[in-house]
């Protein structure tokens, strides 16, 4: 299941509602507007200003996935940055209104590192980047890792 997981290029907020059969909620951990980013931000996103934002989806009491995103701040639509800066739905639910694809990107150990010290719980084997790109350009750059609550069942291991 972990590679199905890994390698889907669909709405990761869609899956999550499907695997727990109801809408997920959203913990917004950390979220703010940043100048000062890694080095895979800088050179993977347009502009100064970005939104860095540390969420988890969680269904049935179970964290299904922490994420760290990276968002430019430069040619994002108001009432989307409205919608971001609320920290009331998933960035997959947003995304809907934009025509965008997914373009993988090797391991990036800064930006995993910047989210687990947040969430304090490292997994690289389970975890993901991806820059979500625009007709007009890059606009996001996001590190996921997937928890064992993906699968719905306590103490079941992903291998299972």
């Amino acid at each position: 299941m972990l590679q199905l997981l890994l390698c889907q290029d669909g709405s990761t907020t869609r899956l999550c509602e499907a695997i727990a059969a109801e809408p997920v909620s959203l913990e917004v951990l950390e979220q703010r507007v940043v100048h000062a980013v890694p080095a895979e931000v800088r050179s993977a996103l347009p502009g100064t200003s970005f939104i860095e934002r540390i969420t988890c989806l969680a269904a049935h009491g179970q964290v299904m996935m922490d994420n760290l995103s990276y968002i430019a701040l430069e040619g994002l639509p108001p009432d989307l940055r409205g919608d971001i800066e609320g920290g009331i739905m998933p960035i997959g639910h947003l995304l809907a209104r934009l025509w965008v694809r997914r373009s993988f990107v090797a391991a990036a150990p800064v930006l995993f590192e910047r989210l687990w010290g947040v969430v304090g719980w490292p997994d690289l084997d389970a975890s993901r980047a991806y820059c979500i790109v625009t007709p007009e350009g890059p606009r996001m750059l996001i590190a996921e890792t997937y928890r064992r609550g993906m699968l719905m069942e306590r103490g079941r291991p992903f291998s299972a």
